[in-house]
C-alpha cells in the first residue's frame, strides 16, 4: 500500500516537466505580471495621488492635500454634477432601452425570423469596432456636409444643421449612437446564451399551452440567469467608461461632459491639482460598488439555493 502511494506521489511530481513549467510561466506568469505592471500599480498609484499636490514632474515635488482635492471636485465643481447626470442618463438609456433591445434582437434571431441573418450580420459589424471608430464614422455621416446633411437637402456647411452643437437633441444623438454598438454586443452575449437552453423546456411549456412571452418570462429567463448577470455588469460598465465617442465628436469641449472626460481633462490641464486622479477614483468606485454588490447577491442565492 505504501508503495503504491509513493508510485502515485512520484508520478504526480514529475507530471510537469521544464518545458511545462516554462510554458506555464510564459502563459500565467508573464500576463500576470503585464496586468500588475499596467493595471494594479497605476491604479493603486492614482488613488495616492488623488491625496497629493503634484506638477508631474519630480517626485520630490509630491505634497500632501488629504481631502482637498475632492472638496474642490464636490464643493467648486459644476461640470462634475453634469458629467454625472449625463452618465446617468447614459446607464439609463443602455438599462431601459438599449439592452432589452439587444436581448429581443437576440430572442428573435435565435428563433430565426425572416432575415435573421442579415440582422445578425448587421448588428456584429459595429461590435468589432472600437468606439472611436464609431464616433468618426457617425461624425462623418451627421456632421457639416455629411451624408445624412446632404440626404436632408443641406449639403453646404453654413446651411447643415447643427446636430451635434444642438444641446436640445444632442443627448439623444449621442446615446443613439453609442447603442448601436450596445445592442449588438448585447445581442451576441444573449444569442449565445439563448443556444445552451434546453429545447425540450420551450416544448413542454408549448404543449401545456404558455404563450410565448410566459414562456420566455417563466423558463428561458431564470435559465439565462449566468448571462443575465453579466449582461447587468457589462451595461454598468459600459455606462461609465464611455469616453472614447465623447472625445472623437467633441473634442476636449465640454458640449456634453461624462466623468471619463473629466478624468482625461483634469489631468492634462491641471496636474498640479491631481483632481483627474480624484475623478478617476470617483468613476472607479461608481463602477467597482454597484457591480461587487450585485455579484455579491447574485452568488449569495446560488449558494443557499
Amino acid at each position: 500500500m505504501t508503495t503504491t502511494a509513493a508510485s502515485k506521489k512520484t508520478r504526480r511530481r514529475r507530471a510537469f516537466t521544464k518545458g511545462d513549467r516554462f510554458t506555464l510561466a510564459m502563459f500565467v506568469g508573464v500576463p500576470s505580471f503585464l496586468h500588475i505592471v499596467w493595471v494594479w500599480i497605476p491604479a493603486i498609484a492614482t488613488i495616492g495621488l488623488s491625496f497629493t499636490y503634484w506638477n508631474g514632474v519630480r517626485i520630490s515635488d509630491i505634497q500632501w492635500a488629504g481631502l482637498a482635492n475632492y472638496n474642490t471636485i464636490f464643493t467648486a465643481s459644476p461640470q462634475f454634477y453634469d458629467a454625472l447626470r449625463n452618465n446617468t442618463y447614459w446607464l439609463l438609456w443602455f438599462t431601459f432601452i438599449a439592452t432589452p433591445l439587444g436581448v429581443l434582437l437576440a430572442y428573435q434571431v435565435d428563433r430565426k425570423i425572416r432575415g435573421h441573418k442579415i440582422y445578425e450580420s448587421v448588428y456584429y459589424i459595429p461590435v468589432v469596432l472600437s468606439l472611436a471608430v464609431i464616433g468618426i464614422i457617425w461624425r462623418f455621416m451627421l456632421g457639416p456636409a455629411g451624408l445624412v446633411q446632404v440626404l436632408l437637402g443641406h449639403p453646404g456647411i453654413e446651411d447643415a444643421i447643427p446636430i451635434f452643437g444642438n444641446y436640445s437633441i444632442n443627448t439623444y444623438v449621442i446615446l443613439t449612437i453609442a447603442s448601436w454598438r450596445h445592442i449588438g454586443y448585447i445581442m451576441l452575449l444573449y444569442l449565445a446564451g439563448l443556444k445552451s437552453v434546453d429545447p425540450s423546456l420551450r416544448e413542454a411549456a408549448a404543449i401545456d399551452g404558455a404563450t410565448e412571452w410566459q414562456t420566455f418570462r417563466k423558463i428561458v429567463l431564470p435559465a439565462m440567469k449566468p448571462v443575465n448577470t453579466i449582461i447587468i455588469v457589462i451595461t454598468v460598465i459600459e455606462s461609465l467608461r464611455a469616453f472614447d465617442l465623447i472625445y472623437i465628436i467633441y473634442g476636449t469641449s465640454t458640449g456634453w461632459p461624462i466623468l471619463g472626460m473629466l478624468v482625461f481633462t483634469n489631468i492634462y490641464g491641471q496636474a498640479a491639482s491631481m483632481l483627474g486622479a480624484a475623478f478617476a477614483v470617483i468613476l472607479f468606485l461608481l463602477s467597482i460598488i454597484p457591480i461587487v454588490f450585485y455579484l455579491r447577491t447574485v452568488f449569495r442565492d446560488d449558494v443557499s439555493s
